[in-house]
């Protein structure tokens, strides 16, 4: 590790300019998280934003609400897993990041 504040400064910017690159590339990630045999679909970015929700006809029954919250619930579940494994393949994949850090 260096010792002379200059070079830490300059780890420092390398470091953050890094960073931001990641943060750029993450906001082109797309998954889709599925449910139900598909029949319930959102699709979340790599910054972790649901920005669709996609719900088949066949699921859409006013008495079958719960049912339907509980396939949403889990096709976020699997679309937020799926970033979790991209954010893996390309941030941890790229810097040796310590476990715990997110996406690692």
């Amino acid at each position: 590790m260096a010792n002379n504040p200059l070079d830490i400064m300059k780890m420092l910017t390398r470091m953050q300019k890094q960073m931001a690159e990641m943060q750029d590339k993450l906001a082109d990630v797309r998954v889709t998280g599925a449910a139900g045999g598909d029949m319930v679909q959102v699709e979340v970015t790599g910054s972790l934003e649901v920005v669709k929700v996609t719900l088949d006809p066949v699921v859409i029954d006013p008495q079958e609400r719960s049912v339907l919250e509980d396939l949403i619930a889990s096709a976020v579940g699997d679309a937020l897993r799926k970033v979790r494994e991209e954010l893996k393949q390309q941030v941890g994949g790229g810097l040796n990041l310590p476990p715990g850090f997110p996406g690692v």
